[in-house]
């Protein structure tokens, strides 16, 4: 015994009216599905990208972090702040590897990744030589 199943039929509509063919389906040949995208080496994950957003948008190497705690060189928000603008200040003109100088510190960073690529506490001493740079700014 067959049974007649009658189906009613919807009409659906788009945004800007436009009918939407219920039938319509899209398949993949063979059943081949995409390999879900990944993250290219170095790429961040968003909660270090919205740390980076919190802090300022600078970020620090792990080169940097090291050398701020081996120099017990502390940063406080006023300073973050200070480092902020001119990272900014370099970036309108150009920089690519600055050198900031602000009180007794210098950082060299990398402008376009927004990155501290060192620390440098002037008054304990190093040599006081910085090469690979472009541009210096004075962090007010």
């Amino acid at each position: 015994m067959k049974q007649v199943v009658r189906l009613r039929k919807v009409r659906v509509l788009m945004a800007n009216n436009v009918p939407i063919d219920p039938n319509l389906r899209v398949q993949l040949a063979n059943g081949i599905r995409p390999a879900p995208a990944k993250a290219a080496d170095g790429d961040q994950s968003f909660a270090q990208a919205l740390d980076q957003a919190q802090q300022g948008g600078v970020k620090f190497s792990n080169h940097a972090q090291k050398r701020l705690q081996s120099r017990e060189i502390q940063m406080a928000g006023d300073g973050m702040n200070r480092l902020v603008e001119a990272v900014e200040k370099a970036e309108t003109r150009g920089g690519k590897e600055s050198l900031v100088l602000m009180d007794d510190l210098a950082f060299i960073v990398n402008v376009p990744e927004r990155t501290v690529v060192t620390a440098i506490d002037t008054q304990k001493g190093g040599e006081g030589v910085f090469t690979q740079i472009d541009s210096v700014v004075l962090a007010k």
